[in-house]
């Protein structure tokens, strides 16, 4: 560890212990969008952060459900590799002050970043994009599902019953939203906004804009924190893409691309919607790809019982302007203030979906897309789900994957995501979505959901 970084800890670790805290929580995400958790002692971490934690290399092949597959490269529990906390996003838990939360990243045993490591892979389409020329703000907007379950029979019963939006919702979840907004600005996360959704039971937060690592870090951390408050409210907290059948949570990524100036390209050009041309040719790399990114935006089966046209889930692999049946959605917002709003949104991944892996999908296809010079197709404006298939076909609509296997395929198929992401994370993925869905594919939604409800 460099001695500048060491001496941050150091400082940090102080501060910390000064503020009551006496223990680690350090998460990692894994193959199949489940965060795990080590812990360990606040008085450690200087130890954790030279050395690590050691863990299997299978835990790059675990399904949603614990099981695991193999891949050719990785065929068992044979192997190891070293966790290593990024101490730079270190923080304390705000809502159990005597504990610390840190990300993860993942190492070989001689200190070198394991391919297999999502974070990392975002790291590195950071440091692209940069070589490139280019920055990125990303923001999650993320919705999940308030209940309280009786502890006998098990029943599900939400916090509220809206209507969406309404008073009457915010009236009954105001004091736990008070203390998740006081818990995320001592945490440092921003927040756009907050409220009550459609769903019974559903709420929805919009994080501020952030780098993209930051942006993927904030979406762990908050969920890590709603889980916290909501228990000593009595409430559980749900991110399954699917809470009852026919309803699920969302979890939009927004996106705007600048140059290094800080300029933002997706605004104030001569090409559609007035994006430069540099915007437009990222954009169209999404628009490309987004089969294959879907295998990591909605990584169950259940994902693709809410990605359903007519459901705003964005089912259709088109673009519009402010269309939310579009798998992207571009946002110009008010006129005097695009540069600082103009974005686009992904509407289609849900909260199930990997939070690095994502971003860094998002970014590996638009740079694909700037270096082949892409074009946009016009933009759809219309709900796609109203024409006949004959019209759709005609127009250039298609439909996104409608299964967990379609995904899969589409990721394996993906050389573009295969050369970013390289080999091993690549096959990694394709095979842990693929054994999901032999696993999961046929069997009814009902049992299904009651399965997942809180895996996520």
């Amino acid at each position: 560890m460099a001695a500048d970084k060491e001496q941050r800890l150091r400082r940090k670790t102080e501060e910390l212990r000064a503020a009551g805290v006496r223990h680690v929580v350090c998460t990692m995400v894994d193959s199949g969008s489940i965060t795990r958790v080590k812990c360990f002692a606040l008085d450690d971490l200087e130890h954790f952060a030279h050395s690590g934690s050691g863990f299997s290399i299978l835990w790059a092949l675990v399904l949603s459900n614990d099981h695991f597959t193999t891949t050719e490269a990785i065929s068992g529990p044979v192997g190891d590799m070293r966790m290593l906390p990024d101490t730079d996003a270190l923080v304390q838990l705000a809502a159990s002050p005597a504990w610390a939360w840190v990300p993860l990243d993942l190492f070989d045993q001689e200190g070198q970043p394991l391919d297999v490591c999502p974070r990392q892979f975002l790291k590195r389409m950071v440091g692209d994009a940069r070589q490139a020329g280019f920055q990125l703000g990303m923001a999650y907007e993320l919705e999940w599902s308030l209940a309280v379950v009786d502890d006998d029979t098990g029943a599900v019963r939400p916090v509220h019953k809206g209507p969406g939006y309404s008073s009457n919702a915010w009236s009954i979840v105001h004091p736990f939203a008070a203390d998740l907004l006081d818990a995320l600005a001592a945490q440092e996360v921003t927040v756009s906004q907050l409220h009550p959704e459609y769903s019974h039971g559903q709420m929805e937060v919009s994080l501020g804009v952030a780098d993209p690592l930051t942006a993927a870090d904030w979406h762990v951390l908050l969920r890590h924190t709603v889980r916290t408050i909501g228990e000593k409210y009595g409430y559980r907290s749900s991110f399954s893409p699917v809470t009852v059948p026919g309803l699920g949570n969302g979890s939009h990524l927004h996106f705007s691309l600048c140059d290094l100036a800080g300029d933002n390209l997706f605004c104030g050009g001569d090409r559609v919607v007035d994006l430069t041309a540099p915007g437009e040719a990222f954009l169209a790399g999404v628009l490309q790809e987004l089969d294959a990114i879907i295998a990591l935006a909605c990584p169950t089966v259940p994902s693709y019982e809410r990605l359903q046209p007519e459901k705003w889930a964005g089912a259709y692999r088109v673009w519009g302007h402010e269309n939310r049946e579009a798998a992207l959605r571009f946002i110009t917002g008010m006129a005097g203030g695009r540069r600082d709003t103009a974005n686009m949104e992904l509407k289609s991944a849900d909260c199930a979906g990997h939070p690095y892996l994502l971003c860094g999908a998002v970014i590996a296809a638009g740079l694909n897309g700037i270096a082949q010079d892409l074009r946009l197709p016009d933009p759809c404006w219309i709900d796609p789900g109203k024409l006949t298939e004959a019209e759709r076909r005609a127009a250039g609509y298609e439909q996104l994957p409608a299964s967990l296997s379609e995904a899969a395929e589409a990721l394996a198929a993906s050389s573009v995501l295969r050369d970013a992401m390289g080999g091993m994370l690549h096959d990694c993925m394709v095979a842990v979505r693929r054994a999901e869905a032999e696993a999961d594919e046929g069997r009814p939604i009902e049992e299904l959901i009651h399965e997942h409800l809180w895996r996520f």
